[in-house]
């Protein structure tokens, strides 16, 4: 198994379990403690987890746009709720829209009125949270679970059918070099098929993922139409940006 799935599945872990040990690790994995030890300094290097005596946690799990429960939802919650404001702007009745899986694309769910909209989805959160609003149509790709997404060949297929015209995309870090990433591949796919096929494509972050960087890199910024963040964004964090030409809302 080479170093960057290793990675992965270390991150996929901590996402279900928030904490896990050398010897869990390198039983599941089947290489030695030696190499995972190695492996958790490489990652606690990039910011993703914090080293602990034995093991280690997911370091702040609630910004990687994969939500293992609804707690985290808590933390940052006037910064997505102003993220989601902003983005209702850009939301008409009749629209077709994508709602990427995350904590803030959630936000945006709750705050959708009523209205005659399709929405494309595979957050199963925003999945409960749309079922109530009768006037929204609701379009769930299929795919299997991955804590609270579905993902797979199917789902990514039958999105690359579609004729979605904005799509508001979640991601862990955003970085005017390396672009829009999260550090697990299974849901890269996904998030493709919803980039290719959208006319418009809109990241919705909150300001303390602009520069930064995660593991895998999904999209380049030229692939987005906007940036929607919360108006504690410094200035000079935003300015690389809006130099590479990507308006930030």
């Amino acid at each position: 198994m080479s170093s960057i799935r290793r990675y992965e599945k270390i991150m996929e872990v901590l996402l279900t379990n928030k904490e896990v040990t050398v010897a869990e690790l390198s039983e599941k994995l089947g290489v030695t403690g030696k190499t995972i030890r190695e492996d958790l300094t490489r990652l606690e290097e990039q910011g993703l987890i914090v080293r602990v005596h034995g093991g280690a946690l997911l370091a702040q799990g609630d910004q990687f746009g994969i939500l293992p429960s609804k707690a985290p939802l808590v933390k940052h919650a006037e910064e997505k709720a102003d993220i989601a404001r902003k983005a209702l702007k850009h939301i008409n009745p009749n629209d077709i829209i994508a709602l990427d899986g995350g904590s803030t694309t959630l936000e945006i769910a709750r705050r959708l009125d009523n209205q005659p909209l399709t929405v494309i989805t595979n957050d199963v959160y925003i999945i409960s949270e749309l079922a109530v609003k009768d006037n929204i149509r609701l379009v769930v790709p299929g795919g299997y679970r991955v804590r609270n997404m579905l993902a797979g060949p199917e789902a990514t297929s039958y999105v690359k059918q579609l004729n979605i015209q904005k799509a508001f995309i979640s991601a862990t870090g955003i970085h005017p070099e390396h672009g829009l990433s999260i550090y697990t591949g299974e849901l890269i796919d996904f998030k493709r098929a919803l980039i290719e096929t959208a006319r418009e494509v809109t990241a919705v972050v909150n300001h303390h993922k602009l520069g930064q960087t995660a593991l895998r890199t999904f999209a380049s910024l030229d692939e987005i139409t906007r940036i929607i963040t919360d108006s504690r964004l410094p200035a000079e964090a935003g300015r690389p940006f809006t130099d590479a030409g990507i308006p930030i809302e």
